[in-house]
């Protein structure tokens, strides 16, 4: 399924040279506690082993737990390292360049961007009860419209036009520059006949549970860029609309700044977890249909909440 996904690897992507390995950054603590009991639970919800995708093969879970709660972060996961679609999840990637970008004074959050097929492709809501309208061709709307509903609701023709905007190149020089290699965004959300120019038979995004940790860990601490980029999208985070997935198993007082993403095989949460004395990073990705993994994911949250408050007792 994956020959890309070996520990050391080159990637050719739109002329530029990008090498994929994945390591824990030093200002984590490793805490193989933490993973021994992050594994029990993934084990017990069933999310655990091999899964098939398909033609696609097997896949496994990524995973990954940052305990905010100690002086240095403690770090623990099952397979966190391991490379899988995000589905939805890497517009983040994509809202954090914009941001940046916003950030540099090279235009504003209320530029007026003017919408164009094939970027419009969503033909229904991806939540049914959010009143805007689905975009289309030659729609007038601002950047930071864009932005509210590319995380909010997960709109892919407002992804693609932002990913036009900060352009792809850009976009993984960022990723790059935070030592996220292997997790470039290389597609937009439309089919390949419809792909720009040297993306048509680019590989499909990837990304693994550590990378998007990581970058909560970033907006969590300001150091997304800037204090302004970080606390930006945090505040898009905290909007989110998508409520089925980790969401589900937290407490109604905690506050859940995240984003999730599913696709076919794939059902996909990461976010930062705050209920003022409990905190914690959870970047969860499963090779598991929605429906199915629901249940499952809830279990997860429900016990990982459990766990790190335990751990702050």
């Amino acid at each position: 399924m994956k020959p890309i996904l070996s520990c050391a690897i080159t990637i050719l992507l739109a002329g530029v040279m990008f090498s994929q390995s994945v390591k824990v950054p030093s200002y984590y603590q490793k805490d193989q506690e933490l993973s021994d009991s992050l594994l029990s639970i993934i084990k017990s919800a069933g999310l655990y082993g091999d899964f098939e995708v398909g033609d696609d093969g097997i896949e496994q879970i990524s995973f990954c737990v940052i305990d905010l709660n100690s002086e240095t972060p403690a770090i623990g996961g099952v397979n966190y390292d391991n490379f899988i679609y995000p589905a939805s999840v890497y517009k983040m990637y994509v809202a954090a360049e914009i941001l940046a970008q916003v950030s540099r004074g090279e235009y504003s959050l209320f530029k007026e961007y003017e919408v164009k097929s094939p970027n419009d492709v969503d033909r229904s809501k991806e939540i049914k009860t959010d009143p805007r309208p689905l975009l289309k061709d030659g729609d007038i709307v601002t950047i930071n419209y864009l932005l509210d509903l590319m995380i909010t609701r997960s709109d892919n023709s407002a992804a693609n036009c932002l990913i036009d905007i900060a352009k792809r190149e850009k976009i993984n020089t960022f990723i790059q520059q935070n030592d996220w290699r292997g997790s470039e965004v290389t597609r937009k959300f439309l089919a390949r006949k419809y792909e720009d120019p040297g993306f048509e038979n680019i590989r499909g995004t990837e990304t693994c549970a550590l990378h998007a940790a990581d970058f909560m860990y970033r907006i969590y601490t300001n150091q997304l860029v800037n204090p302004w980029v970080s606390m930006q999208l945090k505040t898009f985070l905290g909007r989110q609309l998508d409520k089925s997935k980790i969401a589900q198993g937290l407490p109604a007082n905690a506050m859940y700044y995240h984003k999730t993403g599913w696709w076919s095989y794939w059902t996909n949460d990461v976010g930062i977890v705050d209920d003022g004395e409990v905190k914690y990073i959870i970047s969860l990705f499963t090779p598991v249909e929605e429906e199915k993994s629901l249940p499952m994911i809830k279990e997860v949250s429900e016990k990982v909440y459990q766990l790190m408050k335990s751990r702050k007792s």
